[in-house]
């Protein structure tokens, strides 16, 4: 994972080299971190939100298949990253740092590409990822105000509404390197939850008054099989923020672009002219994915949707494209094949999850209300 920008350190005529080209984005996507810093970056952008709707995707699979898929999730993305790897570092040998994926898109398949594919596939994925991250802390919200106050009125959009203030200021937080104290708390949080989680679990499961044990998947096989693609999306959002050579945390690559486009390039990076519109943009974003958490509270559909629009094209299918581009190995080599396989199968699953979120947040939108208090 050397590549990670989180845990880069520049050569001083490299550094200089990127400051004149896009300033902006080496203050967003801030580089002083150490590998420890990498370590929990990558790590937090993992263990996130994301997880929290794998039950849901295991009871659409089944124990066996859930487990399969699971696998399977975390091999192809190791892979996968080690495949960026060699990547972004042979075109570092030419002389050609890539500080975004979207400019890896450009420089191996053409600048329409970045542009046009995975430049909006990235923004997407991060903006769907605040959504359901507000949308979760409202949840988490009222679950604890219930436990407190079971006969409370409090409506699920107004603790989407709070944790939406709360949003509000963490996205003031001006770079990347400065998140890693919040980083390493949430990593603390995410895996004292999980311990915690794990082991109530297994209790409840194995005590004397536990509920019936049934594993098996419910509905129809049309509904079991659109639940299954649906499910394969959730499970892909699990691994899919740890895209290199950005980690795909919070807002920070949509900024990136954002502030460069409507703030003054040579400004310093405090001035007036740069901090009014970073203050004004970023709360703008927010304030729309509050709203939009709160009008649409199905934290697993949108888990599903940001799997199959955004994780799969960009975890499982365009790394396996960047090496064969790349490298050009033998059509008659087996690592060709094996990357074309790759690709080709999570293209067509990316298009069947997109086909079942999309199905599934229609029908949830029937069932329920906008501003529904779930």
């Amino acid at each position: 994972m050397g590549t990670v920008e989180a845990g880069l350190d520049y050569s001083s005529s490299d550094t200089q080299h990127h400051k004149e080209l896009d300033a902006e984005a080496l203050f967003v996507l801030k580089s002083r971190g150490s590998w420890l810093h990498c370590g929990y970056h990558l790590t937090t952008s993992i263990v996130a939100p994301a997880l929290l709707s794998l039950p849901f995707a295991f009871a659409l699979l089944g124990w066996v298949a859930g487990v399969s898929c699971l696998i399977i999730a975390v091999l192809v993305t190791f892979y996968s990253y080690n495949l960026l790897s060699k990547v972004l570092e042979h075109h570092a040998q030419l002389g050609q740092r890539q500080l975004r994926f979207r400019d890896m898109a450009s420089d191996i398949l053409g600048p329409r590409w970045g542009r046009y594919f995975v430049g909006p596939l990235q923004f997407s994925l991060c903006y769907a990822a605040v959504i359901a991250c507000t949308l979760l802390g409202g949840q988490s919200l009222k679950f604890i105000y219930l436990l407190c106050n079971s006969s409370g009125t409090m409506k699920l959009y107004e603790f989407v509404a709070i944790f939406g203030v709360l949003m509000l200021i963490l996205a003031q937080i001006p770079s990347f390197h400065s998140l890693r104290h919040i980083n390493l708390i949430s990593l603390t949080l995410c895996l004292a939850y999980s311990t915690c989680a794990t082991i109530d679990s297994t209790y409840i499961g194995n005590s004397v008054n536990a509920p019936p044990k049934d594993s098996s998947v419910n509905g129809d096989g049309k509904d079991q099989l659109f639940g299954a693609f649906n499910a394969i999306s959730i499970i892909a959002t699990t691994y899919g923020n740890g895209i290199i050579p950005e980690i795909q945390v919070y807002l920070q690559p949509t900024n990136e672009l954002v502030e460069k486009k409507y703030g003054d390039p040579k400004s310093n990076q405090f001035s007036i002219r740069k901090v009014v519109p970073r203050l004004f943009l970023r709360s703008l974003l927010v304030v729309v994915a509050t709203i939009l958490a709160a009008m649409f509270p199905f934290f697993g559909d949108i888990n599903a949707l940001i799997g199959a629009f955004g994780c799969i094209p960009l975890d499982f299918v365009l790394p396996m494209v960047f090496y064969n581009v790349t490298f050009k190995p033998s059509r008659k080599a087996l690592l060709f094949w094996g990357n074309t396989a790759i690709a080709m199968l999570f293209s067509m699953l990316g298009v069947l999850g997109a086909i079942s979120s999309v199905r599934q947040i229609v029908i949830d939108a029937k069932l329920y209300q906008v501003f529904a208090n779930i």
